[in-house]
């Protein structure tokens, strides 16, 4: 059995972060075919006796962001699955 497979479509996902001495924000935005762009954020804090890591900041945060932005996506996609077919689909937890 021969199956085809369609050309991979690549989504880009932007993450920036702004810092502080005790918090890190990061941003992320993708950029999907359909023209739309989906944008969320995350937070992290150090407290006053831990040591600065900023990397440490950068990956919580970051990590945070794409959670949120995770979520969302399943959102568009569950909204569009509930206009085409007319119903409420669920979607699955992450």
């Amino acid at each position: 059995m021969i199956v085809m497979m369609k050309t991979a479509v690549g989504w880009h996902i932007e993450l920036e972060f702004q810092e502080d001495e005790q918090r890190t924000r990061a941003a992320a935005l993708v950029r999907l075919p359909d023209g739309k762009e989906i944008r969320a954020n995350g937070y992290a804090s150090r407290h006053r006796t831990d040591s600065n890591q900023p990397r440490v900041g950068e990956e919580i945060a970051g990590a945070r962001a794409l959670n949120e932005l995770a979520m969302k996506l399943l959102t568009k996609a569950h909204d569009e699955i509930d206009e085409a077919s007319g119903r409420t689909s669920h979607p699955i937890a992450l």
